[in-house]
């Protein structure tokens, strides 16, 4: 299947340690062309030295970049993309970087929560950064294992506002309580990016707020959608048919798969119809289905 990505080299100009297995890389154009611009929140798609394509957040300022900033961690059960980023990805390495696009943007607020777990800051210290730049109100809570597996410790304690740094020393009860932070709505629009445990549990605690005030970014490699959609072409059909590019959110279940689409009802690949659009004209199942986005 062709992957509808615009590929251009990038070379590692440089990269530093963040922290325990986490590695910041430092990307920059080989043409020496512009750089397209992108808001915080926002991603790209690289082929790393495996070959295995995989999306990460940017970090640096990008209103007018000079080059693309990645902070990666080496996942224990790597399947090759981080652990050869890790690994192979030295100063001068060039790889294929797609053109960076943004499922996590922040929408106008009179007030933010940033939550971020572990490699989850990525996304979240951009935010953070731009808001304090735009002298927005937002509260920030960092949770990680320890001091010595935070990326941009010192960073994150040096931002303006409310910023909680919680290290749970790996207990099984030293977990963050989000309650006191979540448990009663406000006018705050709510970001988390994170590992599946604290998504799960910030979903849990903010399942009563009003409907598009709470956003997640969640990664799954890139072939897992492919996978998605070699299991239920007519989705790609579908998608095809309204003119868009295969790059959505999607969510699937055992039964069917709905996705982003800018129409107010969506067929599923059962023919039934789906509920109305939510905010933004997300489609959502009832059949314990899990978001994921990506390319094909």
């Amino acid at each position: 299947m062709t992957e509808p990505l615009n590929l251009r080299e990038f070379m590692v100009l440089s990269r530093r340690t963040l922290a325990e297995d986490i590695e910041e890389f430092t990307l920059v154009a080989v043409d020496g062309g512009a750089l397209t611009p992108f808001s915080p929140g926002a991603h790209v798609t690289l082929r790393t030295p495996s070959g295995a394509m995989r999306r990460y957040s940017l970090v640096n300022d990008g209103a007018e970049p000079e080059s693309y900033v990645l902070a990666i961690k080496r996942e224990g059960e790597s399947r090759g993309g981080s652990q050869s980023m890790h690994e192979d990805a030295i100063p001068g390495t060039v790889l294929e970087v797609g053109t960076p696009e943004n499922d996590f943007p922040l929408v106008a607020a009179s007030r933010y929560i940033l939550i971020a777990g572990g490699i989850g800051i990525t996304p979240i210290q951009a935010m953070a950064r731009h808001l304090s730049e735009q002298g927005k109100s937002f509260e920030l809570v960092y949770c990680t294992r320890s001091a010595a597996q935070t990326a941009y410790l010192d960073d994150i304690r040096a931002l303006p506002g409310k910023v909680t740094i919680h290290h749970d020393e790996g207990q099984p009860d030293g977990h963050f309580d989000f309650w006191d932070l979540l448990g009663t709505p406000t006018n705050a629009h709510v970001y988390c990016c994170g590992p599946a445990p604290l998504m799960d549990e910030v979903k849990a605690q903010t399942g009563h707020w009003p409907e598009g005030r709470v956003h997640f970014e969640d990664f799954k490699p890139v072939e897992i959608v492919r996978a998605v959609y070699d299991r239920f072409p007519a989705v790609k059909e579908q998608w095809a048919r309204f003119g868009q590019q295969p790059i959505a959110h999607y969510v699937y279940s055992s039964h069917n798969i709905i996705g982003t689409f800018p129409i107010e009802k969506f067929e599923d690949v059962q023919g039934r119809k789906t509920g109305a659009a939510g905010v933004g004209g997300n489609f959502f199942t009832d059949t314990g289905a899990t978001a994921v986005h990506g390319n094909l």
